[in-house]
This record gives C-alpha cells, structure tokens and sequence, in this order.
C-alpha cells in the first residue's frame, strides 16, 4: 500500500471564504471583507483607490459578508465531513474575531467559537489543521500602519499567536503560519494587508511586509514549540511547476528564475535565511529591507517542522516575445498556455504529473515532510432536476492528482503526511469572489449575489471521495 497507515485525508477551507456572520460575535470588518466579488476582483484588489473606497463607504455586495454561512452551519458541515472520513480538516482562525482591532482584550464570543467548532471534530475524530493568518486582518491595522508593511505589526501578530496557541493546545495539533505567503509578493492587498498608493512603491512594500510576516512567522513557530511541544507548525506556499516553453536556454533560465523568487520566502522558513540570490536581486531592484541581527537569529532557530503547499496548475515560460502574450487565465504567477494541457472552466490548466513534480522539487529542496492543503478543480456546476450534480469532471481532476501522490510516495519516496482538498464545500472563490466557482464534493444553494437557501446537499464526488478515503487511496 503506497499511503502511509496514519495518511491524513481530508478537506480545506478558510475563515473569510466560509464562515460569513463578518460582524456577528464581537468579529470585526477584516480586510477580506472590503472586496467585491466578480470577475473584476483581482484589479480591484490592485487598485489602492477602490479599496480605500470600500474601507471608507460599504457599498455593493461583498461575497464574504455572507460566504456560506458556516458560523452557523459548521456542525452540519462537519459532521458531512465526517462522513466522507475525514481524517484531518483545514481551516483558519479570523484574527478579527480574536482581536477586532488588532490589540486589546481577546474576543471571548470568538475564542469560544472555534472551541466549540474543534470540539465537534473532535466529537468526529477529525484532526483540526489550522492556520494562523489566511489572508485576513482586522482592517483597522491596514489603516492605523499600512498593514504588514509595518513592522508594528509583529508584536500584534505574536500576541494574537500565542493566545490562541494557548486556548487550543490540548485541541490542535497541527498548526500552519501564513497561508501562501509567496502571494504577498504579487496582491499585497489581499496577502498582507497593504495598500500601494505609489506603483513605483509596490516590490519595496510587499518585500518589507513579506519580510515582516516572516518574522512573525519564525516568533509563532517559535511560540508554538514553547506552549505545545508535540503539535507540529508549518509553512505554507503556492506551488509553482513552470516548464521551459522551448529547449532554449533562456526559455530555461527563465523557469529557474521564477521558481528561485517563487520559493525564496519558504527558503528562510524551511531553511533559516534567505539564499544570497535573493539579496543581491533586491539590491538590484533597490529594494532596501529592514532586517536586523536579531531577525536573522530568529529564522536560524525558529524552521517549521513541515512544509505544506497548494496546488492547482502549471504554467510554461518564454523569453520569445512573439509568444510571450498567450498568457493563461486565472495564473497571477504570469507565464504562457501550455499546449500539451486542458484548462478549466476559469482557464487553470489541469496537470497532475505537475503535481509529483512539485512533489520532488519541495521534498529535495527542504529535505522536510510534505503536505498537500490546497488542491481542486474549480467548475461550473449543474444541479440536475432530482438534485443532483454529477462533477464526473472532479473526480477525474482528483483521481489523476491522487494517482500522481502515490507514485510520489511509492517510486520517489517523498514523505507526504497528508492531502486536502481545496473547498470541501463549496466556498467563495477567493480569486473571483464568486459563488459559481465551485470546488466542493458538497454543493451550498448559493449564487454570485448572495441568494440562495444555504442547503447543503452531496454532490457525485462525495461518494466517490468517501471511498478513496476508505481504502486508504487504493480504491479510486
């Protein structure tokens, strides 16, 4: 059997794209909660002027306002979970519940809401996956300091860190820093919480904040180790699998390059400081970070015990600017449409092998184990008359990324501690901000706009899932 007996299985959410309730509980508005929805989002969240105009003024629909009400239906959801077998299942805590304003007395209405929610996987055998900061903050700290381009944040953050590793610790075991912090590099808005007035401005910002969460990061791995020594806290990236347009070596140079930035912030998490490269590139770039002597000792002695990731597509890259603009939708990472791949409905390009890939780049790279936490097809889904939804198209997207886990674990011998899907539910998209994105084995009646029952109802992959869970992988 190529699975592991222990292999965690399950499914990931986050806070902002799931819980809604955005002012109930003592919650404060968080910097997710200030972004349309729609096809438009990715500029909005670009644009320094329309951010500032939903922090100032809430007009229009904001998706995370309601996402899928999951503050009110976690037990329902969990205990579906739980049927499929759920081994493990990712989520995020809201700093904004925690502490609305960033500083303070702790929220008790929402420390006891995530009580209750680990006590129910708990109640289901379900090992909660939590992560610290899933692209949220009380907004309050991106007007009050610009969000983590600040170093004032850091102390905040470490508060806020040690508070809730504390509550939990006879409750969780498996903790995450920062989700895909390679992100902040490209939407500072959404990954940190900084707004760039000035694009001239933007590679300084985001690598001070970038640098900034690092810190944190390396103070919570550090907090977590103290208060929990059993629990184990890791780091978390977006995977990037990039090919070589062509056999040009500048076509290859250029998949170097971009993994090299791409991996680089993991590198001082995983590793304990950043490669050499990295401080000449921003030398180059006139990016002059603030790092002292006690930060550079702090990464040194604070690694995270595993590395996990997201995966979703691939990507190719060329130098050749006759070819250079056909651009795959959906990839913020940049690159070119690969002609040898199918794409989803949103344009993400479908490539398992791309997965073992990524697989032996990481595990060869931080000699650490893996985890797979983000994972999934987004699709249009149809409800049939009857109510069904038969997302055949899922199945065959997690079957063959599934079959590329195992033949990393059994041919490669990459240690792999577990696997979770992205949006077991379905959730807002965090891209698109839409509801018609979806990823989850279980469908929620919700549409763009925010109508709908809120039903949840099984979809075709469940079963499928539940099976695959079963039998440990075997059976897919």
């Amino acid at each position: 059997m190529a699975f592991p007996k222990n292999f965690l299985w399950g499914g990931a959410i986050a806070a902002h794209q799931a819980e809604g309730a955005y002012l109930e509980g003592g919650k404060s508005l968080a910097t997710c909660d200030v972004i349309h929805g729609g096809k438009g989002r990715i500029a909005e969240i670009l644009d320094p002027a329309a951010i500032k105009t939903n922090i100032a003024k809430q007009e229009g629909y904001f998706p995370e306002h309601i996402a899928v009400d999951f503050y009110h239906h976690y037990k329902e959801d969990i205990a579906l979970f739980a049927e499929m077998g759920f081994k493990v299942f990712r989520t995020s805590i809201s700093w904004a519940r925690i502490f609305p304003n960033g500083d303070g007395d702790p929220n008790e209405a929402g420390l006891a809401f995530y009580d209750s929610m680990f006590d129910e996987c708990a109640k289901h055998g379900i090992e909660p996956l939590v992560t610290l900061s899933h692209w949220e903050m009380p907004v309050s700290l991106t007007t009050k300091y610009n969000g983590w381009a600040s170093r004032e944040i850091i102390p905040l953050f470490e508060r806020y860190a040690r508070t809730v590793l504390t509550r939990y610790k006879n409750k969780v075991r498996y903790w995450l820093t920062f989700n895909e912090i390679n992100m902040t590099l490209h939407m500072p808005f959404m990954g940190a919480g900084v707004i760039v007035d000035n694009p001239a401005q933007k590679k300084q910002l985001s690598c001070q904040a970038a640098h900034n969460m690092l810190v944190a990061s390396a103070l919570s791995v550090k907090a977590c180790h103290e208060i929990s020594p059993a629990a184990k806290i890791g780091s978390m990236v977006a995977a990037m699998t990039a090919y070589p347009y062509s056999c040009k070596p500048e076509d290859t140079w250029e998949k170097t390059r971009m993994e090299r930035e791409n991996y680089y912030l993991t590198d001082v998490q995983a590793r304990g400081s950043y490669p050499p490269f990295v401080l000449k590139l921003l030398e180059k770039d006139g990016v002059k970070l603030d790092i002292t002597a006690d930060d550079k000792k702090l990464f040194a002695e604070n690694i995270v015990d595993f590395v996990s990731f997201s995966y979703y597509s691939s990507s190719a890259v060329t130098t050749d600017p006759a070819i250079a603009g056909d651009k795959g939708t959906g990839n913020i990472f940049g690159g070119i449409k690969n002609p040898h791949l199918k794409s989803s409905d949103w344009g993400w390009q479908i490539d398992p092998l791309g997965l073992r890939i990524a697989l032996n780049f990481l595990y060869d790279r931080y000699q650490k184990p893996l985890f797979i936490v983000e994972n999934g097809l987004g699709a249009v889904d149809k409800v049939e008359p009857d109510g069904s939804v038969n997302d055949d198209y899922r199945i065959e997207y997690l079957r063959e990324h599934v079959k590329a886990m195992k033949a990393a674990i059994e041919e490669d011998a990459v240690e792999l501690w577990g696997y979770t899907t992205w949006g077991c539910i379905d959730i807002v998209s965090a891209s698109t901000g839409e509801m018609s994105k979806r990823y989850g084995f279980i469908y929620v009646d919700q549409d763009n706009d925010g109508k709908g029952t809120l039903r949840r109802s099984k979809k075709k992959s469940f079963g499928w899932y539940k099976k695959v869970i079963e039998s440990n992988g075997e059976v897919l």
